[in-house]
């Protein structure tokens, strides 16, 4: 009943609610302008909570700041964050921690994911229900197309998640999530990846501490163009869910070793 009443006490009014939603780029000067253009859109039109958008620029090369700055000039609910090092977790972490929006969230500039899921992803952190929420293409409901090979890569990453930690999320990697600002200031800081293994590690680690993470299974379509680079961040996901998995037998060791 306490459980409970904590998450009444947590809930809004639905206009009182702000959402802030980071978009983090990198070298994106063509997809940034019609990817804030059909979010502002889906805003407009579906979106009943106070929103603002962030576009992250991760050390682009190229004119992305430019055309971000642009964007901003033209909606003050636009904002630009520039980093001079590349890292959509660093990306996260800054945007987030700036924050005063009571939920934070991210999604991909080419906006893989279908929009008419970004409601649903909000609303449950916005009422109270859960503290974090994350968009999953391998819930039942879920429709994706993409590569058979990137789709085997998903499916045995996140089985491996499934054996190291008895994890009950089911998709770590969809670039498409949502957090309560007072869960997003305990849990970035314990955070040590800066790359693309922040997402798994953000998910692990709000299960560890027992907080509710909601999934919605959303409409995804695999973009051709995808600045990330399989083999490489392959590894780094292996290499962080090992340093994960070592931590925690460290700890078990360490509290068996006290109660002795």
């Amino acid at each position: 009943m306490a459980r409970q009443g904590l998450r009444r006490r947590d809930a809004l009014p639905f206009g009182q609610v702000t959402v802030d939603i980071v978009i983090p780029v990198y070298n994106e000067e063509v997809a940034l302008p019609k990817g804030v253009a059909t979010l502002r859109d889906y805003l407009d039109t579906y979106f009943p909570y106070e929103w603002r958008v962030i576009v992250a620029n991760n050390a682009s090369t190229d004119n992305t700041l430019a055309v971000a700055r642009e964007l901003a000039a033209a909606d003050p609910r636009v904002s630009v964050l520039h980093l001079d090092r590349k890292g959509r977790g660093r990306a996260l972490k800054a945007a987030w921690l700036a924050s005063d929006a009571d939920v934070v969230s991210y999604m991909d500039v080419d906006l893989s994911t279908n929009l008419q899921s970004f409601l649903p992803l909000i609303a449950p952190l916005a009422t109270g229900h859960s503290d974090v929420a994350i968009g999953s293409r391998l819930l039942k409901g879920a429709v994706v197309t993409r590569q058979w090979k990137r789709e085997i890569i998903s499916r045995c990453y996140n089985l491996l998640i499934k054996i190291l930690f008895r994890n009950r999320f089911s998709d770590a990697q969809c670039g498409f999530k949502a957090v309560k600002r007072s869960v997003a200031r305990q849990l970035l800081p314990e955070i040590e990846n800066n790359e693309w293994f922040f997402d798994t590690e953000l998910l692990l680690l709000a299960e560890e501490r027992g907080l509710r993470v909601y999934e919605v299974p959303v409409d995804w379509i695999e973009d051709l163009d995808s600045r990330v680079k399989i083999v490489s961040t392959a590894t780094e996901d292996i290499r962080g869910l090992l340093r994960i998995r070592a931590r925690r037998l460290r700890q078990r060791r360490a509290l068996a070793a006290s109660g002795d």
